[in-house]
């Protein structure tokens, strides 16, 4: 029996959605093939019963050919990438011609990100966004959890996204921690983790602060989607935060059922906002 699908290629980070997108196409039946990112991608999932090619960041020619030698037709970037070595950066000749292209527009990570969008529908593939293929994964809209934003908390989410907006304007994060209406920290190339751990220094007494993340204005929805999972809602409750708003339709909630027990066991809020219903 021959399958419908088209022949997914997964371009595999770190994280567990890449691996939840094999899940999904084995389930399915949908043909696939995944370029692991060597430092990156969890070697636990990638092994003999997934067909797979490791490669370094700088590979792009050896990835991009076989790609076209697995016949893939769609392809989906996911998952988070370390800031890369020196190593890493070494660059084939498919790779040095991609940046001296871009040259200076390479400006930032969203940049980059587009620029390598159009770099892979020009080798004739067509680049999807996870949600396109797992809708499940889009955050909802509303409070998902028992513990609702109070008024506080609520001024802390406007003024979260007041923040977060004008950085992703500027192409540097998605995240930021506000408390009692204070900026606590924003996010930077170190991601999620590492700006929950940084505020932690700078809690004031009182009620706790908010974590919100949301997409870029210019962002892509097929690239780099806002993204929280049980990891997020630990470093949250030992921060001391009180809550996370994260973008509705247009984040990722990884194993929503897994996160809403933890958040609600630990006393926090998960809430999907529309960044134009705070503005």
């Amino acid at each position: 029996m021959t399958s419908d699908f088209k022949k997914l290629g997964i371009i595999a980070g770190g994280g567990s959605i890449p691996k939840m997108l094999v899940e999904h196409c084995q389930k399915i039946n949908r043909p696939f093939f995944v370029i692991a990112i060597e430092g990156n991608a969890d070697k636990s999932w990638v092994n003999e019963n997934v067909p797979h090619l490791w490669i370094r960041i700088g590979q792009a020619g050896t990835g991009f050919k076989k790609l076209h030698d697995e016949k893939v037709e769609e392809v989906i970037m996911i998952g988070t990438i370390k800031r890369p070595s020196f190593f890493d950066l070494i660059p084939d000749m498919r790779t040095t011609a991609f940046f001296a292209k871009i040259g200076a527009k390479s400006l930032g990570d969203d940049g980059i990100l587009r620029a390598l969008v159009k770099e892979i529908e020009a080798e004739g593939m067509v680049v999807r966004g996870v949600h396109e293929v797992m809708q499940d994964l889009l955050v909802k809209k509303g409070c998902l959890t028992k513990c609702k934003p109070n008024k506080q908390a609520q001024e802390d989410i406007r003024r979260g996204v007041e923040v977060a907006l004008t950085l992703g304007k500027l192409d540097v994060g998605q995240a930021v921690v506000v408390q009692q209406g204070l900026v606590l920290a924003v996010e930077g190339i170190e991601g999620t983790d590492e700006l929950l751990k940084r505020c932690k220094d700078y809690k004031r007494k009182g009620d706790g602060g908010v974590l919100v993340k949301l997409r870029k204005p210019q962002q892509d929805m097929r690239i780099d989607l806002p993204t929280i999972g049980a990891q997020t809602i630990k470093r949250a409750k030992e921060s001391g935060l009180r809550g996370i708003a994260v973008h509705a339709g247009n984040g990722l909630i990884v194993d929503e059922a897994d996160v809403i027990k933890l958040a609600d066991k630990e006393g926090l809020f998960v809430i999907g906002v529309e960044p134009n219903d705070y503005l």
